[in-house]
């Protein structure tokens, strides 16, 4: 059921290959990161960066915990190796983790993991080691995606009964920049929409995004054939079935495209229909709050948060509308434009129908002809001091605004020239009575 097992690689002298380099290549995968057991971690892993080329710096000096980054990215840890090398296995997670190999290919399965992964599936070493580092509950969700196992009932119970006792307080909650390795992890699978589903049925998603269950039950009708939740969860699904390499920001923004919807539900009285008016602006607010807290880098916050409010921008009608909303949203596309595809793909209700999803089609193939067309803004023709030289302006906004009107009628072909630029300047300062 596995594939060939790749060649293994240089085994310090006396070392163990353990955990996750171990199970992959017992699955005929081959490893990103390697953990070594070695019984002179620095000394081990010395040899080994100037054998890579690599950088070499230690993980925990009390612990003689080191660290080796090749050229190519791959990481080797190197760690003491422990007395008894069962009793440490036992002290893992999953029963998969809990193996170790030799130089000459022997395996160390204290727990039966070689069984569990001929049978693809994840059981813990037991419910006490889940309980000492609960981030392991967010670890069994990313598993099964990443690795398309799926939990035996009793290490699912025990990674519900984790995520119950965090949210009543009785575990103490990993920190969040832990939590969010786990979930960009997650988010970075193509199957990463089940994965969310996942974290919702044992109750960690509670403990991660609550926002996002907010949408829970909550019916939309018109285009959307789900509600709320559902439909930030398939517009996931449907990016990544166009797009399986698509960036994490990107992924997080059409996760969370609507989650402003809940804090926005208007009823009319008459009718009963529901409206999310200012859904986009409340969901940006809601979306940097959400990844700031799971301490994403701020470029990232900033890029998702603007990509959802920017998601209800209506698409151009024409060749000039295409040209004028390429200028405006550059710094957004394309991702823009594959959150607002996902949303529609994602939304097949009653008013949704293959004339209106060929519409929407070709107005996005506009704004693309109009993107490749100009893939970059245009160099300015007039900086900011000719043009307040031009205008006789003092520094301030008036200066900014003209600097913006220039360059929008530079990327639309309206001005071509310096002096296209202050007959146009002329011009828009007698239209705004400067």
């Amino acid at each position: 059921m596995f594939r060939r097992r790749p060649p293994l690689p240089d085994f310090p002298p006396g070392g163990l290959l353990v955990g996750g380099a171990a199970r992959d290549w017992l699955r005929g995968r081959d490893a990103k990161d390697f953990d070594w057991a070695v019984a002179a971690p620095e000394h081990a892993a010395r040899q080994r960066a100037d054998a890579l080329g690599g950088a070499v710096f230690p993980l925990d000096t009390e612990r003689g915990y080191w660290r080796v980054v090749a050229p190519d990215g791959i990481q080797h840890d190197f760690v003491p190796l422990p007395p008894d090398v069962d009793t440490d296995l036992q002290r893992r997670d999953f029963t998969v983790n809990a193996l170790a190999l030799t130089a000459t290919g022997t395996v160390i399965d204290p727990t039966g993991g070689q069984r569990d992964l001929r049978g693809r599936r994840l059981r813990m070493v037991s419910a006490a080691n889940l309980r000492a580092d609960p981030l392991r509950a967010w670890r069994a969700a990313r598993f099964e995606v990443t690795l398309g196992f799926r939990m035996d009932a009793a290490t699912e119970a025990a990674v519900q009964q984790v995520a119950h006792d965090l949210a009543a307080g009785t575990l103490p909650a990993p920190a969040w920049e832990r939590v969010r390795d786990e979930m960009q992890s997650l988010l970075g699978h193509p199957d990463a929409a089940r994965g969310v589903l996942r974290l919702e049925a044992l109750g960690l998603l509670a403990l991660t995004v609550p926002e996002l269950r907010e949408g829970l039950g909550l019916t939309q009708g018109g285009f959307h054939h789900l509600d709320v939740f559902h439909h930030g969860i398939e517009a996931l699904h449907q990016l990544l079935a166009r797009q399986p390499e698509a960036p994490l920001p990107l992924r997080w923004a059409t996760l969370l495209h609507d989650v402003g919807k809940p804090r926005t539900l208007a009823r009319d009285p008459d009718t009963g229909r529901t409206s999310f008016h200012g859904h986009d602006k409340v969901g940006a607010a809601l979306t940097a709050q959400i990844l700031t807290r799971l301490k994403l880098p701020q470029g990232d916050v900033a890029h998702a948060s603007a990509l959802v409010g920017a998601h209800m921008l209506p698409l151009p009608a024409g060749e000039r509308e295409a040209k004028r909303f390429v200028h405006r949203r550059r710094a957004l596309l394309p991702d823009l434009l594959s959150v607002m595809l996902a949303d529609r793909e994602a939304a097949r209700g009653p008013s949704s129908s293959p004339a209106s999803r060929h519409a929407y089609a070709r107005a996005m193939n506009r704004v693309l002809e109009a993107l490749e067309e100009q893939p970059t803004a245009p160099a300015p023709l007039l900086d900011g001091q000719a043009i307040m030289t031009l205008l006789n302006l003092s520094p301030g906004p008036r200066v900014g605004e003209a600097v913006r009107a220039l360059a929008e009628a530079r990327a639309l072909g309206e001005v071509a020239t310096p002096d296209d630029a202050r007959t146009f300047l002329h011009n828009w300062a007698g239209r705004s009575g400067h």
